[in-house]
């Protein structure tokens, strides 16, 4: 770069001079043409490119065997006589200010110039299958990369340009790159992409060893049930350490450890993330991601396109204002801007109930393949199954069985509520077969054949049916499907393979779009209205809670699944290690429920355990918990949770001199916090109702970090919107700074104490462990 500015600086001085300075073209030294003036007339000379004996360098004057004398003029029309040893003399102007300021200038990039060569013939010694030429050629390539002479590329850059120069495919150019020793900051220098080429074109042993993935045989001209796939969903193979029957090997953390991708699902997730995100403002000139590359992944790094997705699957759950992106202030992105976006990402796929225990925001950034495919697959599994809910389908009330009430129908998993649904069609179609899962009960096509002809009789036929061979038939299903626009995530191989994931999205995708069921009464109606849903919010919170602790069997309805006591002891044994016993605890066998008797035992032990850790537990019993009783069971799991918060920060509560944090704690540093960020809010309590608005949690988090937190976004809070944009902004804020943060705008603007106390410890559990910074 100091080389690049050099020149450019001389040249800008050149111009508005009388002498020339170029650089001798085989060893780089400076050759000096200019004009002097002697006796009003203007003479050319050339001066040496080095000073030796008896000679002068631009702008010095040396004695030898005779004498030599200078005297100036003015600084317009400098004279110097110089005498040689043959005792001749000649006239010239003398050296100006500017040029002995050039002549030293050009002496360091002179320096500079043998250094760039020096490392060139370095280059050459390393890589020997490369002529000088070639090197110099390689370099020249970075450089007109390289625009702003940083001294380095991205890995994106890099591949592409690789990809154009080299001929080769976008995943053969990436594999290349990740066997190049790039450190930490993963940027390339000249050195690496010189080592990039290199393994592309002599075939490195790791690029030997990687084999392209199944080729699909077109109808006809395969073995029996082979059938091409749909026009745009043909997967073609992929580097990537090798693949069979649909599945790609890609590299771990370390040389010996591998994990696989399903091609199937690589393909059908990046399809998915063009449809959705297509026209995004922000990264809508990205697309359409390749659906049979890996580049999709590669693009995941800077949390942008993850957060898109988040935001697609659960509307408003990342305010996108608080996103790092490429703009007016920010020109490129860096490590630092990828990893808050995706402290963003994983803080809010917890909030929306994924399951992240094996996911942090370095393995986004550094392009776990595995890891972000599953956390792609839960993200539009969450949108998909989200609009389960009878909410937005009353009908479903349709689905409910003799003798089943509806608190019961609700406790339900999504999935199973699908297979309801399926079940419901099949049985009104007087087909004899039901399906129980989303694998071997679908794979040949037939139930899938009469589902699409009930939902749609005059679109969809039965002719599949007819069909014995399996991939023909799967292609006769599928198109019955796009007949209705519901080709989605299914391709003929996945569906006759049984993949569940894709099988599942296809079938919550035909619910979505055609759930085809009789509108409810209104006396139906009115008894979904009255359904009580105390501590909806509450239960919502901790449920995620609970499932961020990685207990089994995963919660789905909460008191429901907290009945038998089991989930309750998990929690406690994660927030204070060793305090249960498990031999005292009646475990149910896989499949089976707890006789009542064993589940009391289970809920008295766990309320035990509660009074030995101070919790106020007043008339509660463990019939309480296994009857359902919302209040008292609420109010357990809160003491629980905000347990596991203030465990975070016995440091704090130690320098304070206490056993443990206290809500008076909290909302006393919350106060200090916003008086630092120069803000006169101020709160008594988590029940405060100026809360309503978050102006004051907007507060705190310019009190921590007061760069995160731009007030030109923050609205006066004078209606129930302006309230929820601010809750929206504080949440996403939050999370930026790796806050977890489980509550959602409406809490926030609803005050729900209990909720806003997790809000408050969070923050403070992430002051702690940045040490305050």
């Amino acid at each position: 770069m100091m080389l690049a500015v050099s020149c450019r600086a001389l040249q800008a001085a050149n111009q508005g001079a009388a002498c020339r300075l170029r650089l001798h073209p085989l060893d780089g030294s400076p050759t000096w043409r200019g004009s002097r003036h002697r006796a009003g007339k203007t003479r050319e000379l050339e001066q040496p490119r080095r000073a030796t004996h008896g000679e002068a360098e631009p702008g010095t004057s040396t004695s030898t065997s005779t004498s030599t004398s200078t005297s100036t003029s003015n600084s317009d029309n400098y004279t110097s006589n110089h005498h040689t040893s043959t005792g001749t003399s000649t006239d010239y102007t003398a050296t100006p200010a500017w040029y002995t300021t050039i002549a030293r200038s050009f002496s360091l990039l002179h320096s500079a110039n043998r250094a760039a060569k020096m490392n060139i013939i370095k280059l050459q010694k390393k890589y020997p299958q490369f002529q000088q030429g070639e090197i110099f050629g390689l370099q020249d390539a970075f450089r007109k990369l390289d625009i702003d002479d940083k001294g380095y590329l991205d890995e994106g850059t890099v591949i592409k340009a690789a990809q154009q120069s080299e001929h080769q495919p976008y995943d053969v150019v990436r594999q290349a790159l990740k066997e190049v020793e790039l450190d930490s900051s993963r940027r390339v220098e000249l050195d690496d992409y010189v080592d990039l080429i290199s393994k592309l074109r002599d075939s490195s042993p790791a690029q030997q060893r990687m084999s392209t993935g199944p080729t699909r045989p077109r109808a006809g001209t395969g073995p029996k049930g082979s059938v091409p796939s749909n026009p745009g969903h043909a997967s073609k193979g992929s580097i990537g350490g090798g693949a069979g029957g649909g599945r790609i090997q890609v590299q771990g953390s370390s040389a010996n450890v591998t994990h696989t991708i399903n091609e199937d699902e690589r393909t059908e997730f990046t399809r998915h993330i063009n449809a959705v995100l297509a026209g995004d403002p922000d990264i809508g000139d990205r697309l359409p991601f390749p659906t049979d590359t890996f580049e999709m992944f590669d693009a995941c790094k800077d949390g942008l396109v993850l957060s898109k997705l988040i935001n697609d699957s659960v509307p408003d759950t990342i305010d996108e204002r608080v996103l790092n992106k490429p703009g007016k202030k920010i020109k490129s992105l860096n490590n630092f801007h990828f990893t808050e976006n995706n402290n963003i990402v994983i803080e809010s796929a917890k909030g929306i109930g994924c399951s992240v225990v094996n996911i942090g925001a370095g393995d986004i950034i550094e392009v776990r393949e595995h890891l972000i495919l599953g956390l792609i697959w839960q993200v539009i599994r969450r949108g998909l199954l989200g609009k389960i809910d009878i909410k937005l389908h009353p009908e479903l009330y349709r689905l409910l069985e003799d003798d089943e009430t509806l608190e019961q129908f609700l406790r339900l998993p999504p999935e199973q509520i699908l297979l309801r649904w399926f079940n419901y069609h099949l049985k009104n179609a007087k087909w004899n077969r039901k399906v129980t899962n989303f694998s071997t009960d679908v794979k040949d096509g037939e139930n899938y054949t009469v589902l699409l002809n009930q939902l749609a009789p005059e679109t969809c036929s039965r002719s599949p049916l007819q069909q014995t061979d399996l991939l023909q038939r799967a292609e006769s299903v599928l198109q019955n499907a796009d007949a209705l626009d519901c080709r989605k995530f299914l391709t003929p191989t996945s569906l006759v393979a049984g993949n569940p994931k894709l099988n599942l999205a296809f079938v919550a995708n035909l619910f979505n779009t055609h759930p085809c069921l009789e509108p409810i009464t209104e006396e139906e109606k009115a008894e979904i209205d009255d359904f009580d849903a105390e501590g909806e919010r509450e239960a919502r919170v901790f449920t995620l809670w609970l499932n961020s602790l990685d207990v089994k069997p995963v919660v789905q309805s909460f008191y429901e699944d907290l009945k038998d006591g089991t989930v309750i002891l998990q929690a406690y044994d994660k927030v204070i290690p060793g305090s249960v016993n498990w031999k005292h605890v009646n475990k149910p066998r896989e499949g089976q429920e707890l006789m009542r008797f064993k589940a009391l035992e289970n809920t008295n032990y766990a309320v035990e355990l509660g009074k030995q850790v101070q919790f106020s537990l007043p008339g509660i019993q463990g019939a309480d918990i296994t009857d359902g009783q919302r209040t008292l069971t609420l109010g357990l799991v809160w003491q629980l949770m905000r347990k596991d918060i203030v465990s975070t920060l016995n440091g704090l509560a130690q320098r304070l001199g206490k056993r443990e944090i206290a809500d008076a704690d909290m909302i006393k540093w919350a106060n200090d916090m916003a008086r630092k960020g120069g803000k006169s809010t101020q709160v008594r309590s988590f029940k405060d109702s100026s809360l309503t608005n978050a102006i004051f949690l907007l507060d705190v988090l310019a009190g921590m970090k007061p760069a995160y937190v731009d007030y030109d976004l923050v609205a006066p809070g004078r209606n129930e919107e302006e309230c929820y944009q601010n809750a929206k902004l504080a949440i996403s804020i939050a999370r930026k700074m790796g806050a977890t943060i489980w509550l959602v705008p409406e809490d926030i603007v609803a005050v729900q104490s209990r909720l806003i106390t997790t809000f408050i410890g969070s923050l403070m559990s992430t002051w702690e462990k940045t040490g305050g910074q």
